[in-house]
């Protein structure tokens, strides 16, 4: 085969970059080894989301007490949550799926591709030849050496949907977004669950004021073993023995009768035969000098996107790259820099977890003042008996444009939006201020904390210089 465009990958970044591709003019294939549906849509976003809300409404009739209303002998049926997940989640991959199906059969082929050179691909035996090509070829998870030989006692976020039952009592290894949602909604649905993870940090969260509200208010309900160092996972009867050592240097052990892996994804690079090309790799053989405004690796015709690259593993964001490698991968070598969206990352905890721009440490801290808010007395939350949590606002001190957020707290993947659109418009926090919030609303206590902001700023009317009114870099 002979085309403008080779994509490998048919996920979101695949799909996306086939698209631009094609409104350019380019003849493209995309390539696939293996099942077509998105990891959002078959293990990810959308069959979590479906565990994580059967175990909110449990948690809810369980505290229906602290409300006034009792409710008698609630049942979980396990197995009829797993299988409405399921069933759910096999509707959202079949749209998938459909989509691909109607893709001309020219422009698919099945196989795995591995680089010849620069503008050459092996699929399976079939010579592919193109101008420029695409990785878009997702991310997989990462298991620890310590689990690799448990067997089917281990589960990753590939297999617990398919469970026909959830475990009694589970280990979770890795408190970043896989870990907390699936764990937490585990809890609520009656497993016993314990997390443990080397560092002290939870999900994407640098502010360490932020960090250690999220630490306290989750310790509550969750056995967290945070900056605890796991020896040890060995297969015995009833289950998985885990001997660990925990924060305070006391040595542990426990049986749980499965282990969950979620201790963070890989990009799928490693078997392409970068090798081949020449491209500049690091030690681990991954790309050097992505340029994820291009999406373009170095000066070469190779582009990459979505978790492939490891920048925003989310999918907007795989889907925002997948469009810009495929415009440029079309148009090469006239490439041209896209401008990114202000950054967004929500962790469906509860409270929810977010960081909206920049992260705290991104940040220059003499450049930048903080206004927060806490949620244990704000009216909503305390009238919904969510008042947990925190938010820290950051802004820049020489004119006040707002350029990012780390957020704990109710409702936080709602009020997470409205800060990402205003840092996206590069408000101000004055600007931000005049837009109108309703009473009584979570919303509120974002306005409570653009008000400490700006008395915290402290000035009567904010200058603006135009190297200010940015945000991504730099501030």
């Amino acid at each position: 085969m002979n085309v403008d465009v080779a994509i490998i990958g048919a996920g979101t970044a695949g799909l996306n970059a086939r698209r631009a591709a094609l409104k350019e003019g380019a003849s493209i294939v995309m390539i696939e080894s293996g099942p077509y549906g998105t990891t959002c849509a078959r293990v990810g976003c959308m069959p979590s989301k479906l565990l994580i809300h059967p175990a909110e409404v449990a948690h809810t009739v369980h505290e229906g007490d602290f409300f006034g209303v009792h409710v008698n002998d609630v049942t979980i049926d396990t197995k009829e949550v797993l299988r409405r997940v399921r069933a759910e989640r096999d509707r959202f991959v079949g749209f998938v799926q459909e989509s691909v199906e109607n893709i001309p059969a020219e422009q698919k082929l099945r196989g795995h591709a591995r680089f010849i050179d620069d503008h050459t691909l092996d699929v399976d035996g079939t010579k592919v030849t193109a101008k420029s090509i695409v990785i878009a070829t997702g991310s997989s998870t990462w298991i620890p050496p310590v689990l690799r030989d448990l067997g089917d006692l281990l589960l990753t976020n590939d297999e617990i949907f398919e469970q026909e039952d959830l475990p009694s009592s589970v280990a979770v290894l890795g408190l970043g977004v896989i870990g907390l949602e699936l764990g937490q909604a585990m809890h609520r649905l009656g497993s016993n669950v314990a997390f443990f993870d080397p560092t002290p940090g939870f999900a994407f969260l640098s502010d360490p004021e932020i960090l250690a509200t999220v630490d306290a208010e989750l310790r509550k309900e969750l056995h967290i073993f945070a900056s605890s160092t796991v020896h040890s996972a060995e297969v015995v009867d009833g289950g998985v023995r885990i001997t660990w050592t925990d924060k305070a240097g006391q040595d542990h052990e426990k049986i749980f009768e499965k282990v969950l892996a979620a201790a963070g994804r890989r990009p799928n690079t490693a078997n392409l035969g970068l090798e081949n090309t020449t491209l500049e790799l690091d030690e681990r053989g991954f790309p050097k000098h992505i340029d994820n405004r291009t999406a373009q690796i170095g000066d070469h015709p190779i582009f990459i996107a979505g978790d492939a690259s490891a920048h925003r593993p989310l999918l907007h964001e795989a889907a925002d790259e997948g469009r810009i490698a495929g415009l440029n991968a079309a148009n090469y070598p006239m490439v041209r820099a896209q401008e990114r969206r202000a950054g967004l990352a929500i962790v469906f905890s509860d409270p929810n977890i977010a960081v909206v721009g920049d992260r705290y440490d991104a940040l220059t801290r003499d450049r930048i003042e903080v206004g927060e808010v806490d949620y244990h007395n704000q009216g909503r939350s305390r009238v919904m008996g969510k008042n947990q949590g925190k938010v820290r606002i950051y802004a820049t001190r020489a004119c006040g444009v707002l350029v990012g957020a780390e957020m704990f707290g109710p409702r936080v993947e709602n009020t997470a939006h409205l800060l990402a659109w205003a840092i996206q418009q590069r408000m101000t926090v004055k600007e931000a201020l005049k837009m109108p919030f309703y009473h009584p609303v979570v919303e509120e206590g974002i306005r409570t904390a653009l008000r400490d902001l700006e008395n915290n700023l402290k000035f009567s009317e904010l200058p603006c210089d135009g190297d200010e009114l940015r945000y991504g870099v730099g501030v």
